[in-house]
């Protein structure tokens, strides 16, 4: 009986000390373009307090309907507001606790190889020339944020219809990059954080900020603890801000 209880006795203590010394897991939901800042972001936040980051990377829209179906995500990261809005609606996250982090621009991008240097955006067959029957990549126009803003940029400047048979829509802005870097699209519209990430791939030119909306990565809590908030405001640090500047993203 006496070392039934020496067991019992030690086995509680084993898993007292356990439970206090496991780090507490954050589930940080984050639009594709974020992999490389908030990979560094979330390995800096690791070194200073007693939190360990599981990233979960995706286009806004997937991700977002994961969280709406009961995925365990702590923190959201979107590349637009729309998609931000829909938790919002759902209910899912309170409007107060949204922030805006950062914002980001959209360039065209050919193959390294390509004899492209710089391109007419305005000119339909220009386009037409470019692609010459083949594929322009970019973020699904439908639901993709990348290709949200792509698809509004080319209408501006007249030019979708011309392009929109040839458009192949990738899950997320990182295959659309993806496939320009194989050569298997001549050209494709991604964030220009993304294009600076390869050297497989030049920029032609950047599209002009007024020819869509403003390119914003709202961020908000969406498990509150005292972690959540932890990790929500090292987001808004001037230690994260250099880290997304590294990056190429703006305040």
């Amino acid at each position: 009986m006496k070392a039934w209880k020496q067991h019992a006795c030690l086995a509680a203590v084993l898993s007292i000390s356990f439970s206090a010394n496991a780090a507490t897991n954050l589930k940080v939901y984050a639009a594709s373009s974020m992999t490389n800042a908030i990979n560094e972001i979330a390995q800096n936040f690791e070194e200073k307090y007693d939190v360990s980051i599981t990233p979960v990377y995706g286009g806004s829209s997937s991700i977002a309907r994961q969280i709406i179906n009961g995925a365990p995500a702590d923190v959201f990261i979107s590349a637009n507001t729309k998609w931000m809005d829909y938790l919002v609606d759902k209910n899912v996250i309170y409007r107060d606790n949204v922030t805006n982090l950062v914002r980001n621009s959209l360039v065209l991008i050919a193959p390294q190889s390509s004899e492209l240097t710089s391109f007419n955006f305005s000119d339909a067959k220009a386009w037409e020339k470019a692609l010459h029957g083949n594929r322009l990549a970019l973020g699904n126009p439908t639901s993709v944020p990348a290709g949200m803003y792509a698809k509004e940029s080319l209408t501006t400047l007249g030019v979708w219809k011309a392009v929109q048979t040839h458009v192949a829509p990738a899950k997320n802005v990182r295959l659309a990059l993806a496939l320009v870097e194989r050569g298997e699209a001549p050209l494709g519209v991604v964030y220009k954080t993304d294009a600076q990430l390869t050297d497989k791939v030049k920029i032609l030119g950047e599209f002009a900020s007024d020819t869509h909306a403003a390119i914003v990565y709202p961020a908000a809590i969406v498990n509150d603890s005292t972690e959540s908030e932890q990790f929500f405001q090292y987001l808004k640090s001037d230690e994260a801000a250099r880290v997304f500047a590294q990056y190429g993203f703006q305040q």
